[in-house]
């Protein structure tokens, strides 16, 4: 700065000097620097998320997680019509294929096409564990932000209704759901979320508890804003990464899950189709057709693996310690 101010003092003596021989400003070349350059800001300013984006382009291990995720969406969208083959179609005398130019996953013990079939199952379970992920952060959201936002009393008594929840068995209470409801898609889904939103609650809690005492919240709350309006635009604004991180873990949690109770045969059962349903029909035929047990189990292992890999390139991009 001392140097810049020093060469402009110097072509100002030299301009005025430059003036009593007939000579104009014009005639001089500026060298070096001016003061509007030496302020200019070279680095543009991005935003949080123009950031985290570009820390996750730069982990391939996310990256390639992504695009075998985008490439699984695909599938289950396309898959099931690539080969021209119902899903549902049985052919008795071609039961028990192997893999073939016509079935390029073989066939089942009824002369089902399987290729079409795991990639049915395979978006029952994606949808199974979508639903069940959006019910999960709604709930806990919402419940937790409640506990945070009016604390005293009704605080505590909420907060002793999750200990309640936690306190019980899941697989307790997930047997109990599907022996009341039924072996269907509703009963399923209610068994999943209906203790899984208590962690993101408790963790809605912990955020809201800090961001009550900031400003802007206060001048909410004297302008008339309601609690809910207060939770929608501010809270949750301010809470949408670790929500995010939550629900990138929440989902393979979710199918693989699905796919537990079903090859236990607590969760969906045959006619419906999902990973579980077709693991479980599998391992009847392990000794001998051990390439039923296998797609559907490889298709499985790579959705869950894509989606905690991209949970982990998520979590280290939105790492604020980590911005630069």
């Amino acid at each position: 700065m001392a140097e810049n101010i020093t060469k402009n003092s110097s072509q100002s003596s030299a301009a005025a000097a430059a003036g009593s021989k007939g000579l104009t400003p014009d005639q001089f070349k500026v060298i070096g620097f001016t003061q509007e350059e030496a302020n200019k800001i070279e680095r543009p300013t991005i935003s949080y998320w123009q950031d985290a984006w570009r820390r996750l382009r730069k982990n391939p291990v996310a990256m390639g997680a992504l695009v075998v995720l985008g490439l699984l969406v695909i599938m289950v969208i396309i898959g099931p019509h690539i080969r021209g083959y119902d899903y549902i179609n049985m052919i008795v005398v071609e039961k028990n294929q192997g893999p073939s130019g016509k079935y390029w996953f073989g066939t089942d013990s009824l002369g089902r096409d399987l290729f079409s079939r795991v990639w049915v199952g395979a978006r029952a379970s994606v949808i199974i564990a979508l639903v069940a992920t959006a019910l999960k952060m709604v709930i806990g959201t919402l419940y937790g932000a409640a506990m945070a936002h009016f604390g005293g009393w009704v605080d505590d008594i909420m907060m002793r209704i999750i200990e309640v929840i936690n306190s019980l068995p899941n697989l307790l209470i997930t047997i109990l759901i599907m022996m009341i409801l039924g072996n269907n898609l509703f009963a399923l889904l209610v068994a999943l979320s209906i203790t899984a939103w208590c962690n993101t609650a408790r963790q809605t809690r912990g955020l809201i508890k800090q961001l009550k005492e900031s400003e802007y919240v206060y001048a909410a709350e004297v302008l008339g804003a309601s609690p809910m309006r207060i939770i929608i635009k501010h809270y949750v604004p301010n809470m949408i990464s670790i929500l995010l991180l939550d629900a990138s873990t929440a989902i393979p949690n979710f199918i693989f899950t699905e796919a537990g109770l079903s090859f236990l045969g607590i969760g969906l059962t045959s006619p419906e189709i999902s990973l579980g349903v077709l693991i479980s029909q599998g391992q009847q035929t392990l000794d001998f057709y051990p390439t039923q047990l296998l797609f559907p189990c490889v298709v499985l292992c790579v959705i869950v693996m894509a989606f905690n890999l991209l949970g982990d390139g998520l979590r280290d991009a939105l790492d604020p310690k980590l911005r630069k």
